[in-house]
């Protein structure tokens, strides 16, 4: 009787042991959104080879943070639902993708083909597009206004060779 009492004591603890160890595991592999908003995103195109100062990263996150701020504002609460959706939707793809090991270049060819942007399903109004148009139009002016003129002339370049970099099949 003792026999059973210990075999059955020894598997529990051992069952134990291995469950937390799955646990612990599964906690580390997905981080909480919290953690996902407070790792700073990777330069991307051609602001990673600007140079830009702590000062000039700064300076550009307001700028857009500003825009967004003013870009939502124009848009009905019906709007703003269906977007907020559709970022919903695109961070579980990303995700998921993310989940299953695919690298970021191979993500962006595959689904190239059907995005437009966020607010391309919103069902804009001619009078919401000319505001988004201005909102965008000065975001640019004033980002233009904190880059040096080198790093102005190197972002104008990135721009001019953008068409023959997506012919290549190689976006940024």
């Amino acid at each position: 009787m003792k026999l059973k009492v210990l075999s059955l004591v020894a598997g529990a603890i051992a069952l134990t042991l291995s469950a937390t160890s799955f646990a612990v595991t599964a906690q580390t592999a997905s981080p909480s959104p919290f953690l996902l908003a407070q790792t700073p995103h990777k330069e991307r195109g051609p602001w990673k080879d600007l140079n830009l100062t702590d000062a000039q990263k700064t300076q550009i996150q307001a700028i857009r943070r500003d825009s967004r701020t003013k870009s939502e504002a124009v848009l009905t609460p019906e709007q703003k639902a269906k977007l907020e959706a559709t970022k919903q939707a695109r961070r579980a793809e990303w995700q998921a993708r993310k989940a299953q090991g695919q690298t970021g270049e191979g993500q962006r060819q595959a689904g190239q083909g059907k995005r437009k942007g966020h607010f391309a399903e919103l069902n804009l109004t001619e009078a919401q597009k000319t505001q988004m148009r201005e909102i965008r139009e000065s975001e640019k002016q004033q980002i233009q206004a904190v880059l040096t003129p080198e790093q102005r002339q190197k972002l104008e370049q990135f721009r001019q060779n953008a068409p023959s970099r997506r012919q290549q099949g190689n976006p940024q």
